[in-house]
């Protein structure tokens, strides 16, 4: 049988970016345990539009878990207490009747909000943007199998591309470091033989991209593993860290002038 909640919303409201921004309070009533989130806001919203008020903004797409546009932060969870679940995928039923929710923007330096809930994830775009493209010879077409890659590497890069760039990571991590999202699309490539020829300059090119762009660094604290929706592990991140000193060895200024190493 279909359940209904009265709950009260405590909504992070910002004009934009220059903006101070402050919590408002919201009635969210006989909202149906079979919503989901997004669809609770957009209930929220009619209300508010109703009334002549503003409605909340926040990032939605594909409200099917695979996009990456959404993301708040829900009770001081990224996306929510559901574990590997985007706030799209966060059904209502997660909540009891009566309960305060707290929902807000990601918090980092580098993702400034936009508006409400909604912050400019560029940066990230700009760190894949800096590892290029890969070198795909052209030709005759291939074999399925002229190129063998072992099961457990096509595994590792699998997991690892699962990754959708929401950027839950960085707003869980206290140092607002992004390893764990640019470690997996580093992987994801240099765990194949097709990414191998760029894989120690891609490396380097996207550390500093990431750091450029204004994201803490990584003290292994644990919490961007925890509440990734698609479970990328920490171990992405010890592999980027020894593709990374390997680059820094092989790309040192005076070892490509040819110079003593």
């Amino acid at each position: 049988m279909e359940k209904h909640l009265n709950l009260t919303l405590h909504v992070w409201r910002q004009k934009n970016a220059q903006a101070e921004g402050a919590f408002a309070e919201y009635p969210a009533r006989h909202i149906s345990t079979e919503m989901s989130f997004l669809e609770m806001l957009d209930v929220v919203n009619e209300e508010l539009i109703r009334k002549g008020e503003d409605p909340i903004a926040f990032d939605h797409d594909c409200r099917e878990g695979i996009c990456g546009t959404c993301g708040c932060v829900v009770k001081g969870r990224p996306h929510g207490p559901k574990e590997r679940t985007t706030s799209c995928q966060l059904h209502m039923r997660s909540f009891e009747d009566g309960d305060h929710i707290t929902i807000e923007p990601w918090r980092a330096e580098a993702f400034p909000v936009i508006k409400d809930l909604i912050v400019d994830r560029g940066a990230f775009d700009r760190i894949i943007a800096a590892g290029g493209f890969i070198t795909a010879p052209t030709g005759t077409p291939q074999d399925a199998n002229a190129l063998p890659v072992p099961k457990q590497n096509a595994d590792l890069a699998m997991d690892a591309a699962a990754c959708i760039g929401c950027g839950a990571c960085v707003a869980a991590c206290p140092n607002a470091s992004a390893m764990l999202f640019v470690s997996a699309k580093v992987s994801q490539l240099g765990l194949l033989p097709q990414g191998q020829p760029e894989r120690y300059t891609r490396v380097r090119d996207m550390v500093a991209r990431m750091d450029a762009e204004g994201f803490g660094s990584c003290t292994n604290h644990g919490e961007c593993e925890a509440v990734c929706p698609k479970g990328i592990t920490m171990e992405n991140i010890a592999r980027m860290n020894r593709d990374f000193i390997k680059a820094s060895l092989l790309y040192r200024p005076e070892v490509a002038a040819g110079g003593a190493g």
